[in-house]
């Protein structure tokens, strides 16, 4: 790990993992940990944020809200992702999202070496598949406590493929496996003009201001190889996970069709199918709070204010239960199956 650097953001910090060579080929990997201010040996508690695809970290506010909880806060962009992407290399693209495991871990030991602190892990979208699995691997390992895990956060997590029936049907996937094998890197989708990122940016029609070469307006391609590493991940979360912590899971009380016209998108996820996080929530673990909010965007912490005020709204009241159990309780050992 090198040391930490002043980081693109003013007030934060970033430190740099090398990851040894890419096992698809891209060179180098390296992953990148953000921290909000100094070092607080002190905090008993601290949130790992993980983004989702075309998305790294720049939500300050939603960090100015955890560390007003007494949260430490750290936000991992993950290789070949936002800061963490290198020249050559294809933006967001592994073909096994397993590969993220030692990044995650990484930074679980980075957070440790500061002091001892009960972690929150937060994942969104395509994030909240990727540390889904990895809680569930962490578990099956007996290794949450030890690596000080004790909560999960999820903002409308990417539980299954949106779109017409036929995508998730077996003869699907056993073409897009055979395709992997020898066109890893064909684009299945490509950007398009605008549409759900066009909320967001304030060069459009949002409020947040980012780095739109790390977050394209229209997106970034979606590959064969990719895609078939969440077909895979979404089939091993349907089989049922057990992610060991308890868990909140944030989303859109409705879905609306991505099109070019801002104003019909503002309100609702132009991204994902909500009734599918719906459906496949119960597969995270056993003890899940699942909470729609009114209006809000597939990034629910980037909503228009109102439906942003009330996801904020849903997430204290959440983490007041959390910080209340952690404080009457000692860690949960490792595996337990938890009360619902």
């Amino acid at each position: 790990m090198s040391g930490w650097e002043p980081d693109v953001l003013p007030g934060y910090w970033q430190c740099t993992f090398a990851l040894g060579p890419d096992p698809d080929g891209e060179g180098e990997l390296e992953a990148t940990l953000v921290r909000r201010g100094d070092p607080e040996p002190s905090a008993r508690h601290a949130v790992l944020v993980v983004h989702g695809f075309t998305d790294y970290f720049f939500n300050t506010e939603l960090a100015d809200r955890f560390a007003a909880r007494g949260f430490a806060f750290y936000a991992l962009d993950l290789h070949k992702c936002g800061r963490s992407h290198r020249e050559g290399q294809t933006p967001h693209f592994t073909t096994d999202l397993a590969r993220y495991d030692v990044e995650l871990e990484r930074a679980l030991d980075a957070i440790a070496a500061v002091g001892p602190a009960r972690v929150l892990v937060y994942g969104h979208s395509a994030g909240g598949l990727v540390v889904s699995l990895w809680l569930d691997r962490l578990r099956a390992r007996r290794a949450t406590a030890r690596k000080g895990v004790s909560g999960l956060v999820l903002n409308s997590p990417w539980l299954d493929l949106q779109g017409p029936a036929i995508l998730r049907t077996p003869p699907t996937s056993v073409a897009l496996m055979a395709m992997r094998r020898v066109r890893k890197h064909r684009v299945v989708r490509r950007p398009t003009e605008g549409g759900y990122g066009t909320t967001l940016h304030r060069d459009y029609f949002g409020e947040f201001e980012y780095n739109l070469q790390w977050k394209p307006v229209g997106g970034f391609p979606v590959t064969v190889g990719w895609i078939h590493a969440i077909r895979r991940a979404q089939s091993r979360l349907h089989r049922g996970l057990d992610v060991g912590v308890p868990n909140l899971i944030l989303r859109s009380d409705r879905s609306v069709r991505e099109v070019a016209d801002p104003a019909s998108i503002q309100r609702g996820d132009a991204v994902l199918d909500v009734a599918q996080i719906a459906r496949w929530a119960g597969c995270i673990g056993n003890r899940t709070t699942v909470v729609p909010v009114t209006d809000a965007k597939h990034d629910v912490f980037l909503s228009l204010p109102e439906p942003r005020r009330a996801a904020y709204a849903e997430l204290d009241r959440w983490l007041d239960w959390y910080l209340a159990e952690a404080s009457a309780t000692s860690p949960q050992s490792d595996g337990g199956a938890g009360h619902g």
